[in-house]
């Protein structure tokens, strides 16, 4: 039960403080856990600064919030990362003023650091086909599984937490489509193209042989690491060991990277951004609109190197 405004509430130390209001954004606007983890630790970060002067976290004033945002910018964080600072101190201290147990939001005032929109790192055609080439000569086991890792990436574009975290009930219902369960828990379909799905069958005939002592498990890609299934790490680590074999600059590949080739290889072959939109589980079309600034960007530099007037001199 919240508390009344004109109740002075109980004293609670900061750390309930945060837990209750990350239950609040589960709860209640369906929080993914990985925003979860990231409030949490931007928010420790600032109660650990306040702490250092003298503040409690539940009792800052705007200049102690300005203090640290000027202090963050100075540790070369990305813009991104200081927005995102921004939204966790401001949705914090609102909740506590909702919730009574302060009288004022001290971020009302608080400025956004401006946000650049950087274009997706994108690889080309070829290089994908290059990359599932050196999946489909990788030895063993390992090299089945990476190929379907790789498959799957490129022919659904999901990300690689909602990839790693796919139950074994997902390849084992209509083998065409996927279900997934993205941000917020909310679930689309997803259609699998023929080669994912061939090496979706094949990876499934040496699942075992990734098994814990041959212990069952609910996971698609299980694992002995602790969480029992594959890790966001493990592979990504993966995909740079497939790029070093494909004669690819490892750094510019990442599962997100794929993610990108899978919506922009799309709208090149004509497909039209609502459904971009729906198989890549955006809430905001917005998001997805970002594709169409890369393609605009492929299309001035093929004007600027192929058009007879700007090769003259």
């Amino acid at each position: 039960m919240r508390a009344s405004r004109n109740e002075r509430p109980a004293a609670v130390p900061a750390s309930h403080r945060l837990e209750a209001f990350l239950e609040m954004l589960a709860a209640e606007r369906g929080a993914a856990r990985l925003t979860l983890v990231a409030y949490r630790n931007d928010l420790a970060d600032l109660a650990g600064f306040l702490a250092a002067r003298g503040h409690s976290l539940d009792g800052a004033d705007a200049d102690a919030l300005h203090d640290y945002l000027a202090d963050a910018a100075t540790r070369a964080l990305a813009p991104r990362t200081l927005a995102r600072r921004l939204s966790a101190l401001r949705q914090f201290y609102r909740f506590l003023l909702v919730d009574g147990i302060r009288a004022d939001d001290p971020t009302a005032r608080l400025d956004a650091p401006r946000i650049g929109r950087p274009l997706p790192k994108i690889l080309s055609e070829d290089e994908v086909a290059r990359l599932l080439a050196a999946a489909a000569a990788w030895p063993g086991d390992e090299g089945v599984r990476l190929r379907c890792l790789v498959e799957l990436l490129y022919a659904s574009g999901l990300r690689v937490s909602e990839l790693v975290t796919l139950p074994l009930a997902a390849a084992q219902r209509d083998p065409r489509v996927l279900l997934v369960r993205g941000k917020g828990g909310k679930e689309r379909m997803v259609p699998l193209s023929p080669p994912a799905r061939q090496a979706l069958a094949a990876y499934l005939e040496c699942r075992r042989s990734f098994l814990a002592k041959a212990q069952p498990s609910r996971w698609l890609f299980p694992s002995r690491a602790g969480a029992g299934y594959l890790t966001r790490q493990r592979c990504g680590q993966l995909l740079k060991e497939l790029a070093l074999a494909a004669g690819l600059d490892p750094a510019r590949l990442s599962p997100h990277v794929m993610r990108h080739a899978f919506a922009s290889h799309l709208l090149d072959g004509g497909a039209d951004l609502r459904s971009v939109q729906q198989m890549l589980g955006h809430a905001d079309i917005a998001t997805t609109q970002i594709y169409t600034h890369v393609q605009s960007e492929r299309l001035r530099r093929l004007v600027e190197t192929a058009h007879p007037l700007a090769r003259r001199k």
